[in-house]
């Protein structure tokens, strides 16, 4: 029964990976025949203040998702997680950033954002009249915003179905023995959903590893190499300066760094001890 699964795996994540690493040590602009360099790439890359850039970026863009994401989607998914019924409404309208493209997404907070004709002028607050995006200062705070507007609503759909796990006589217990909700918040509430926190925080990290999209239509990577993660520099590299090779490299070291997380991720999962949710147990 896993034969198919196996084999949809090699052929569709180890021998394109398998692939990249082999173009990683050719020289080759995407046209001509591929040419055997062996660890030139590597080591120009490497040694390219552009690619310590790319990575520190990247570096800075993982865990300031991860520090300002998972507080706001654990959050919004304990208030989701009520029965009252204004809240379900409410819960529509966090999961509308879900239902837009990055693309759309981009395009929109480019306009609204922009300098001149958005949001800041037509309202007139000139503290909001600022080049967010042309800025090399705020260029990738303002993206790190928005990232974390697209992405918090689908964690806290996780947390909140988590939360919904929880045997309600945990919390009326905490409440007969007088227990407040910050203190049945972090004893009860977080401990059970610490294995949601670890998969969340993969998806989260992971993802955040391969941002693209968003970024590439808000700022291309600009201004300068402001906003040039590690998927944006193998993609530029790649198509505009035709260097599939050093485009590779950077390719490998991205699915190296976000395999060793996941990989690290998940043996925390398994480390960390396993309570069932079950009542009684």
């Amino acid at each position: 029964m896993a034969a198919p699964a196996v084999i949809f795996f090699l052929l569709f994540a180890v021998v394109p990976l398998l692939g990249v690493v082999v173009l990683s040590f050719m020289a080759w602009d995407g046209l001509g025949t591929p040419v055997w360099t062996g660890t030139a790439n590597w080591t120009r890359v490497l040694s390219d203040p552009v690619t310590h850039n790319a990575l520190w970026l990247s570096l800075v863009v993982v865990v300031v998702s991860w520090a300002v994401q998972t507080p706001l989607a654990i959050l919004l998914g304990v208030f989701m997680a009520g029965t009252q019924k204004y809240r379900s409404f409410l819960s529509i309208l966090y999961f509308l950033p879900l239902l837009f493209s990055a693309a759309a997404v981009g395009i929109a907070f480019k306009a609204l954002l922009d300098p001149n004709f958005g949001l800041g002028n037509a309202l007139g607050v000139r503290a909001l009249a600022q080049d967010w995006l042309g800025n090399p200062r705020l260029a990738l705070l303002t993206v790190l915003v928005i990232v974390a507007w697209c992405f918090v609503p689908f964690h806290s759909l996780l947390y909140q179905g988590a939360i919904r796990q929880i045997p309600t006589s945990m919390y009326e217990a905490a409440m007969i023995d007088g227990v407040g909700r910050v203190k049945t918040f972090f004893h009860i509430t977080l401990p059970q959903i610490r294995n949601t926190i670890i998969t969340s925080s993969t998806l989260m990290i992971v993802g955040s590893l391969t941002y693209f999209d968003l970024i590439f239509v808000m700022t291309n990577g600009g201004p300068g190499n402001a906003t040039r993660i590690l998927p944006l520099d193998m993609y530029l590299r790649g198509f505009r300066a035709y260097d599939m090779g050093g485009a590779s490299v950077v390719g490998v070291l991205l699915a190296a760094v976000g395999l060793t997380v996941s990989y690290l991720l998940n043996r925390a999962a398994r480390t960390s001890s396993m309570d069932s949710q079950m009542e009684g147990a």
